[in-house]
């Protein structure tokens, strides 16, 4: 059975951080790219960031350039977004993605930035 399981959302301030986890299980995670996408309410989702299999971060959005960072640990399956200098329109359900000759998608976490 195959999970990408996201946690790390959660409500924080404008210039707050959070640290976005996904662990993944039943699949073989260290030949996958794997992606962060965001969808916030009333807009499509959006291709945040995209990270080889080798851990080469291969994308950017241009709006978090500079503030979000993208990581992977093959040892624990988990791939990571690190998020800094957050604002409002940061705010978005944030999904995981894993694609080989597969893909599939976490259930997502919230994230709220709001005073």
């Amino acid at each position: 059975q195959v999970q990408l399981v996201e946690s790390g959302g959660g409500l924080v301030q404008p210039g707050g951080s959070l640290r976005l986890s996904c662990a993944a299980s039943g699949i073989v995670f260290s030949v996958a790219a794997m992606s962060w996408y965001r969808q916030a309410p009333g807009k499509e989702r959006e291709l945040v960031a995209t990270m080889s299999s080798a851990g080469g971060v291969t994308y950017y959005l241009d709006s978090v350039k500079g503030r979000f960072t993208m990581s992977r640990d093959n040892a624990k399956n988990t791939v990571y977004l690190q998020m800094n200098s957050l604002k409002s329109e940061d705010t978005a359900v944030y999904y995981c993605f894993g694609r080989h000759t597969w893909s599939y998608w976490g259930q997502g976490t919230l994230v709220t930035v709001s005073s």
